[in-house]
């Protein structure tokens, strides 16, 4: 009786709806290629030229080693990255979900000024106008009868219109390939707290865990089922770094020929300078679609940090409806410059990163009964700890580089 039991609760290889795990790839993808990216690649790569292609390969190789860890212990333990916490040392858990849940909050009210922006951009209409028709939209994709389906639709359909739209304006805009691959390797300048306000953007925060959080939910969890999780991470990281590529050289290609960036929405200038008025409307779809599927990913996110699987998913989704309006309000009160508010985002996510990764980093190491008897890759977990001992430096980086992204 006890073995039949056992055998009940040991999950199984199981192939759900091709939907839900390109949901979770795509979600993952478009959370860290928000508007916060966007708004951080114009403004570094006005500042750096090529040589923030270095500081891109940096933050695809950390994302690398991160998501590849974080996607196979929570698929492995079926558990969230709260509960894994809790369960490593009490209370943890309950920490790490304080600051998810605040660090979203504070980036999802970036992601709304993003969305405002790129509405703006788009249309024409008023910024913070265009934040809150996002935030309404964003709403009602929760309020679905079948919200994860609807969830699942809109971001790989936005994320794919995404890597069109940049990839077409990256041809348009001609940038120095070979200078920009020269300097991904060989950088002309190094700085630091360029890298770490683009990790903490792109990997920090809510966005270490969005796409295995939905995969969660998507019932893809035990060792039957590492195959699975390790190629829906993979394919997402491409997805990631793709968009992340394109954009960057869609905006080195005018910086390159000798334009002048200096306006408040310098990506916006770069598209218009490559492609004329189309470029404009062009990049408006991009970073509205950035951002409002970044909403959806910060909103989704942090509310599955403070609700269990046992959360009636009616109840969580109107828990998600009430952090998008509480973001949106906050948005119209705040008053802060978009863009200083989008970097400034992305810094205080470096500083969230090092504790969750640590947890995951742990239960890989130290914690085989959770892993329900499967063997831990030791190259992968070599990799997740390099990569954490560089989250700490950058971390610790960011510490300082906070007070002058507010100055």
């Amino acid at each position: 009786m006890a073995d039949r039991a056992a055998k009940k609760r040991t999950p199984v290889a199981v192939r759900p709806e091709r939907g839900a795990l390109l949901g979770a790839m795509f979600l993952m993808a478009t959370s860290a290629v928000g508007p916060g990216f966007i708004t951080q690649t114009s403004t570094f790569t006005v500042a750096l030229g090529a040589a923030f292609a270095f500081a891109i390969l940096v933050s695809i190789l950390v994302d690398i080693a991160v998501q590849l860890n974080v996607w196979r212990v929570i698929g492995v333990t079926g558990r969230r990255a709260q509960e894994l916490g809790n369960l490593v040392l009490p209370g943890v858990g309950w920490f790490l979900a304080a600051l998810i849940f605040l660090g979203g909050m504070v980036f999802n009210i970036g992601n709304t000024a993003g969305a405002g922006l790129g509405l703006n951009a788009m249309l024409g209409v008023d910024a913070k106008i265009g934040g809150v028709v996002s935030a309404v939209i964003a709403i009602a994709v929760f309020l679905i009868k079948r919200a994860g389906a609807a969830l699942d639709r809109i971001v790989v359909v936005l994320g794919a219109l995404m890597i069109l739209l940049t990839g077409y304006v990256a041809v348009v805009s001609q940038p120095p390939v070979g200078l920009a691959i020269r300097n991904a390797v060989i950088p002309d300048q190094i700085d630091f707290l360029v890298i770490t306000t683009l990790i903490g953007g792109t990997i920090g925060g809510y966005i270490t865990y969005a796409g295995a959080h939905r995969m969660l939910d998507s019932g893809v969890v035990g060792p039957a089922n590492v195959r699975q999780i390790t190629q829906s991470s993979v394919l997402g990281i491409i997805v990631t770094g793709v968009i992340r590529v394109l954009l960057f050289l869609a905006i080195l290609g005018v910086v390159a020929g000798g334009a002048e960036l200096a306006g408040q929405n310098q990506a916006a200038e770069a598209f218009q300078i490559a492609a004329g008025e189309v470029g404009l409307r062009l990049f408006g779809i991009i970073l509205w679609a950035a951002s409002i599927t970044s909403v959806i990913g910060a909103a989704y996110t942090s509310i599955s940090f403070i609700t269990s699987s046992a959360t009636a998913p009616r109840r969580r989704n109107l828990y998600t409806c009430v952090f998008i309006a509480v973001s949106a309000v906050i948005y119209l009160l705040v008053g802060q410059a978009p863009t200083t508010l989008l970097i400034a985002a992305g810094a205080v996510n470096g500083l969230i990163l090092p504790v969750g990764f640590a947890v995951i980093l742990w239960v890989a190491w130290r914690r085989r009964d959770l892993l329900a008897g499967y063997v831990y890759p030791r190259w992968l977990l070599v990799v997740g700890v390099l990569a954490w001992i560089l989250t700490l430096f950058l971390g610790y980086q960011s510490l300082s580089g906070l007070a002058k992204l507010w100055a």
